[in-house]
């Protein structure tokens, strides 16, 4: 269960958590207090799903939104990092991106971007997951564990994109 695995992995280095959200709507942060014992390490969770409050919530710069929009590997980690710093957690994790039907922004349905900052590390994954609007947050869910499941866990020498690579012909990694 990635879930229970991350949280193990954050109770072992002494971390806690707080998630930023934005398609995935909270999804996120229920999969994480699904787990017995995640008051453990959970702070909390901010779901921004409006741009300005990705702004005021979490300290995105406004000019950053409105050069490149909501959509953007770099707006991902500065979301993680805001609720890191706002709720005063060791590790932040955030999600953004299309869920569909229809694009946002120039970009299609399907395109995430999930990002983690911790202590030593920060660490953005730029995705193309098929399904539909459900899945797509399904998936993107998943993705977010995973990522943070590894980057808490791999020693500071390995890196974090090689440890969560799988084979999945609806998942398409974005330069």
């Amino acid at each position: 269960m990635p879930t229970a695995e991350a949280l193990d992995a954050l109770r072992e280095r002494g971390w806690t958590l707080a998630v930023a959200e934005s398609l995935t709507g909270g999804l996120l942060s229920a999969r994480v207090v699904d787990v017995p014992g995640a008051s453990e390490v959970h702070r909390g969770a901010v779901v921004a799903y409006a741009t300005d409050l990705k702004a005021s919530l979490l300290g995105v710069p406004t000019a950053l939104l409105d050069a490149v929009g909501a959509v953007d590997p770099e707006v991902a980690l500065l979301m993680a990092d805001g609720v890191r710093r706002r709720l005063g957690s060791d590790v932040g994790v955030a999600t953004t991106g299309v869920a569909g039907p229809d694009p946002q922004d120039g970009h299609p349905p399907g395109t995430v971007h999930v990002a983690v900052v911790t202590p030593v590390r920060r660490e953005v994954r730029s995705l193309r997951l098929g399904g539909g609007r459900a899945q797509v947050r399904a998936r993107c869910v998943e993705e977010a564990l995973a990522l943070l499941s590894a980057a808490v866990r791999v020693s500071d020498a390995a890196r974090v994109s090689d440890a969560v690579r799988g084979d999945d012909p609806d998942r398409q990694d974005l330069p």
